[in-house]
């Protein structure tokens, strides 16, 4: 002990520094005095994983006892960083000498200054002990949901709390997307922040779809995707890394989509059928519902449980909603306006129609004038080489008679 303890000779006080629970014991002073001797009670608090951890980790607490007396029970509570009273599970297998304390689930809210009360009335003691606690995770640990419409832009956003809880080792992340249930598993970039506090982008997949926000806040890591499509939803999952422990936060991306069949507007007569529909399975509390704009009770449709779309046959003009409830509240609506067929387009059709048998027969007409008059040219043509055939035959026999005479 010598190399850890310095003696004040003005005062006569002994300063032992980095206690050990071996160093508890009674400790006499002798001088010119009467002795006095004096008996120290070491308690001594080991924080697991050296007080960090990840999001939903657990906490353990051992606390550990000496004195040259028998060690009495000691009473523990524990304080978090609100100085409220938590209630662990307190093991006391070798008490009184070891009392082992347990909390689950720690989350990124409790990173802070903790303390562990010990009490006991004989002998009497009554400590404090604090500790530190760093819980390195999101600042929004729970599952978002986003809704969204196809078409619009999205931004995905996770905020890491590494900085504010000054966190010194370094560790790797990536953000993964899973397109629907059970679906190969895409990894769109991957990330790492040094024991420095740096955040350094390391690889990036292929896909051209979606951007990496400049990043305002270095806390953040943010994903845009403009003109989101419905086969762009799914879960995205941003997971954090270090030594070979894990934590991931999800965010879910519900596309909605509207369409008619046959698309444009509904001829006179006509009927067409309007379909709403989500990416991925609805949950049992959520459902689909079309409904015409101040149209009757008749004039609305609900999609069954579980299925992710739903359609309604129309017969008339008229805007049209679809709306995704979820526990009858209102989480995303998109319109379609069902516009009749104005009459003149009706005959604008005919008149193609008719204009276009016209010209098919005016075709006919002048390709069959044009068969007439070539096969007259061609037999007009025939008739003089036969002609001239017969012409020169004729001559050639005169000239042989005047021979002979």
């Amino acid at each position: 002990m010598t190399h850890r303890s310095e003696m004040k000779s003005d005062s006569k006080q002994l300063k032992v520094s980095d206690l050990n629970l071996d160093d508890a014991g009674i400790y006499t002073c002798s001088c010119h005095s009467p002795e006095v001797s004096i008996s120290l009670h070491v308690l001594k608090l080991t924080v697991s994983s050296n007080g960090h951890f990840l999001a939903n980790e657990d906490l353990e607490l051992t606390l550990m006892q000496n004195s040259s007396h028998s060690q009495p029970h000691l009473s523990i509570e524990l304080f978090n960083i609100s100085d409220k009273i938590l209630t662990t599970e307190i093991l006391q297998n070798e008490a009184p000498q070891k009392y082992t304390l347990k909390l689950k689930q720690l989350k990124a809210t409790d990173s802070g200054t903790w303390m562990c009360h010990v009490y006991s009335n004989s002998p009497l003691i009554n400590q404090n002990i604090s500790f530190d606690v760093k819980v390195l995770g999101f600042e929004e640990e729970r599952l978002e949901i986003m809704y969204t419409t196809v078409g619009n832009t999205v931004i995905l956003s996770w905020h890491l709390n590494f900085r504010k809880i000054e966190w010194k080792e370094g560790f790797i992340g990536k953000l993964n997307w899973e397109p629907q249930r059970n679906a190969a598993i895409h990894e769109l970039f991957a990330f790492n922040v040094t024991t420095r506090r740096e955040m350094h982008e390391v690889k990036k997949s292929n896909h051209i779809w979606f951007e990496i926000s400049e990043r305002k806040n270095d806390n953040a890591i943010e994903v845009k995707i403009p003109k989101v499509q419905l086969n762009q939803s799914g879960q995205y999952q941003c997971q954090l890394e270090i030594n070979s422990r894990r934590i991931w936060s999800t965010r879910v991306l519900v596309v909605m989509q509207v369409s008619a069949n046959p698309a444009g507007p509904l001829s006179r007569g006509g009927k067409m059928t309007l379909l709403c529909q989500v990416s991925g399975p609805l949950p049992s509390n959520a459902h689909l519902l079309w409904e015409r704009v101040n149209g009757t009770q008749m004039e609305i449709k609900k999609s069954k449980q579980h299925e992710a779309k739903v359609e309604v046959d129309v017969s008339a003009p008229g805007l049209w909603n679809c709306h995704l409830m979820e526990n009858n509240n209102r989480k995303i609506s998109l319109n379609y306006t069902v516009e009749e067929a104005h009459v003149w387009n009706s005959y604008a059709v005919i008149g193609a129609i008719i204009g276009a048998s016209v010209l098919v027969i005016g075709l006919a007409c002048v390709c069959i004038i044009t068969g007439m008059s070539w096969q007259r040219r061609r037999k007009r043509a025939k008739r003089m080489a036969q002609a001239k055939q017969y012409l020169l035959e004729k001559k050639t026999c005169q000239c042989q008679r005047r021979m002979y005479k």
